[in-house]
C-alpha cells in the first residue's frame, strides 16, 4: 500500500480571460510513502507560466524560486502528467490543509481543453489529523495551525528543510504522519474523489446573504435578547444591509435601553452560518443639554 502527501506553491497572478487575480500554481512537491510511512520516492516540478512572464517579488523570497527558474519550468499540463503518474499507485492522497485543492479547481480551468486533471483516489487533510494528536496531548487552540508550528510542537526539527518549498513541506508533513497516525480518526477523515459531492463542495463558492427576505434565512437568528434582564429585545425599525452586515435598532421592553442588533450571514456549501453582535446604544449629555448617541459593545 502505497500514500502520496503533496504540496503546491502558487503566485498571485492576473487571469485576463476571467479579469481577476487567480493563484497560479508554480510548483508540485511530493513524496510517496510505503505502508509503514517511510518516505520512498520523492517529486519535485518547477512551472513555467502561461500568464505572467515574473514572479512576485514576495513569491521568490518565500519559495526560493526566482523569475529565471519559473522561466525554465514545464507546462502545468506536464507537471500534472508527472505528478498523475508518480501517484498513480497511491491509496490516499494528503494535503496539508485542503486549502491546495481549491487552487487545483482553479488551475484546472487553465487545462480544461488538454483533457488533463489532478488525479486522486482518496483523499485526507493531513492537518486534522495531525490537529487531532495535537489535541489529544492537550492542546487546546482550534485555530489552523501552521505546518511550521505542528512540527515544533512534535519536536521536529525543520532547519535542514527549505520551508515553503513543496517538496521540503511534504517531506516534514511525513514525518508529521508517522507521529500522528491514528487508524480510526484516519478512516474517519478519508474522503472518496470520486463521489461526485466531493468536487461539487470545491467548486461551490461561499458568499454573503444580501436580502433580508432570502428564504435561506433562519428568522430565529435575527433575535436578540437583554443582556441585563434576558427579556427578548424588540425590533423597533426594518433592517438595513451595510458593509455585510443587516443591522436594526432594538429596544427592551423591560429596562427600555435600546441597542444596535447586527447579523452577518453567509451561504456555505452545507448551509448558512451566522455571526451576531449587539452593542447598546448610550446617551451622553452636552454642555448644552443635547443628547449624542453613542454605541457600547
Amino acid at each position: 500500500m502505497e500514500y502520496v502527501i503533496f504540496d503546491l506553491e502558487w503566485d498571485n497572478v492576473f487571469y485576463k480571460k476571467e479579469k481577476r487575480f487567480i493563484n497560479q500554481i508554480l510548483q508540485i512537491g511530493a513524496v510517496k510513502l510505503d505502508s509503514d510511512f517511510n518516505i520512498i520516492d520523492s517529486l519535485s516540478v518547477t512551472i513555467r507560466s502561461t500568464l505572467s512572464k515574473r514572479v512576485t517579488g514576495r513569491f521568490a523570497t518565500l519559495t526560493g524560486i526566482t523569475t529565471e527558474k519559473m522561466l525554465s519550468g514545464i507546462p502545468l499540463e506536464d507537471a500534472v502528467k508527472q505528478f498523475n503518474e508518480f501517484s498513480r499507485d497511491a491509496l490516499v492522497t494528503m494535503t496539508w490543509s485542503d486549502s491546495d485543492l481549491y487552487t487545483i479547481v482553479e488551475n484546472e480551468k487553465l487545462l480544461k481543453n488538454s483533457g488533463v486533471s489532478f488525479n486522486m483516489n482518496f483523499y485526507l487533510d493531513l492537518q486534522k489529523l495531525v490537529q487531532a494528536k495535537m489535541r489529544e496531548k492537550g492542546y487546546e487552540n482550534k485555530n489552523q495551525v501552521s505546518l511550521e508550528f505542528a512540527a515544533e510542537f512534535f519536536g521536529i526539527s525543520t532547519e535542514e528543510y527549505s520551508m515553503h518549498t513543496a517538496v521540503d513541506d511534504s517531506t516534514v508533513c511525513g514525518r508529521l504522519l508517522k507521529i500522528c497516525y491514528n487508524e480510526d480518526v484516519f478512516k474517519t477523515l478519508l474522503r472518496d474523489t470520486k463521489d461526485p459531492e466531493f468536487y461539487r463542495r470545491l467548486h461551490f463558492k461561499s458568499y454573503p446573504i444580501t436580502d433580508i427576505s432570502d428564504k435561506a434565512l433562519d428568522k430565529t437568528q435575527f433575535c436578540f435578547c437583554c443582556p441585563e434582564c434576558s427579556t427578548k429585545l424588540n425590533r423597533i425599525s426594518k433592517w438595513k444591509y451595510r458593509n455585510r452586515w443587516f443591522s436594526s435598532p432594538f429596544r427592551c421592553p423591560k429596562c427600555n435601553d435600546k441597542y444596535i442588533g447586527r447579523v452577518f450571514a453567509k451561504m456555505n456549501f452545507d448551509g448558512v452560518t451566522y455571526k451576531k453582535r449587539l452593542s447598546k446604544i448610550e446617551k451622553k449629555e452636552v454642555s448644552n443639554g443635547v443628547q449624542s448617541v453613542s454605541e457600547k459593545m
